[in-house]
């Protein structure tokens, strides 16, 4: 599910700054941009996000500045003088005329820290944990607020999957008559008398009847609605396991067409597969 979170915290003497964003995904994908110093506490923020989210791409930001009461090192002092001295000592080596200067010393690698850079991870995590939390709460709020209106949404195409079902459940039985009538039109077609009692037009009738009865599809696709409805009410991840159950309430679907053979019930069975479709949509954005 898409969704946006910022939470911040301060500790000695730099503010640590998290930001989530989460898009659709089917599996959980963290991509994680850090600074080069806290790139130990790698494995601990994906699990502190692995232990509160199941589904999705979560890219998360850290970022480090410095508080304005605080005096952060900018120069690697020690960097810095061990470049100075190799400098004149190649200088003095080579012969080479000219002076060492600041901007040379400057411009060496590393010499200049970028905000963060001189932070210690270890003492820096409780604080980070701490934004980390904060982001991750204003983003499962969001994702909660569009998981309201996804279910508002998934009961009412539910509601018309079981109007479909209703409908097709009270034409089964007019299919068996439906089908007499044809084969009796048939064999008078053909010019083919056979008393309604003919031990071998009851046979083709029951083989008729056994094979279209949809009696246990229409039972499973009732309780896949309401594992779908109950679904809905937990706090648990079910994103999952909706998936399956609309996978589920397909394959119902296809064999009720299949076995029915009626023009009515390939209609509802038609309209139901395209909200079922719209469901399979929106599942993929459940958690």
């Amino acid at each position: 599910m898409t969704g946006y979170g910022r939470g911040e915290a301060t500790a000695e003497g730099f503010r640590f700054a998290v930001e989530l964003h989460s898009v659709n995904r089917k599996h959980i994908d963290l991509a994680l941009n850090l600074p080069k110093t806290l790139y130990v506490l790698d494995a601990r923020i994906r699990e502190s996000l692995t232990a509160r989210l199941a589904r999705g791409r979560i890219n998360v930001t850290v970022t480090v500045h410095p508080t304005v009461n605080s005096s952060p090192q900018v120069v690697d002092w020690e960097l810095a003088t061990i470049y100075a001295e190799s400098m004149r000592a190649l200088q003095q080596k080579l012969g080479l005329e000219g002076g060492l200067t600041l901007d040379s010393v400057l411009r060496a690698p590393g010499v200049l820290l970028l905000p963060g850079q001189d932070v210690d991870a270890e003492a820096a995590w409780p604080s980070l944990e701490k934004a980390l939390q904060n982001a991750l709460n204003v983003l499962l709020a969001m994702r909660a607020f569009e998981g309201t209106a996804l279910a508002a949404d998934l009961s009412t195409r539910l509601t018309t999957l079981r109007e479909c079902t209703t409908s097709i459940a009270a034409r089964a039985p007019e299919i068996a008559v439906q089908h007499r009538k044809l084969l009796l039109e048939r064999l008078r077609n053909a010019q083919i008398e056979l008393p309604v009692d003919d031990e071998r037009l009851l046979r083709e009738l029951a083989l008729f009847a056994d094979r279209s009865d949809i009696s246990e599809e229409l039972t499973r696709l009732e309780s896949h609605f309401v594992q779908m409805e109950s679904l809905q009410k937990q706090k648990l991840p079910v994103g999952r396991t909706l998936e399956f159950l609309t996978q589920e309430i397909g394959r119902e679907l296809n064999t009720l067409s299949v076995k029915s053979n009626d023009a009515p019930t390939s209609h509802w069975v038609v309209t139901a597969k395209a909200e079922l479709e719209k469901i399979r949509e929106q599942v993929q954005n459940i958690e």
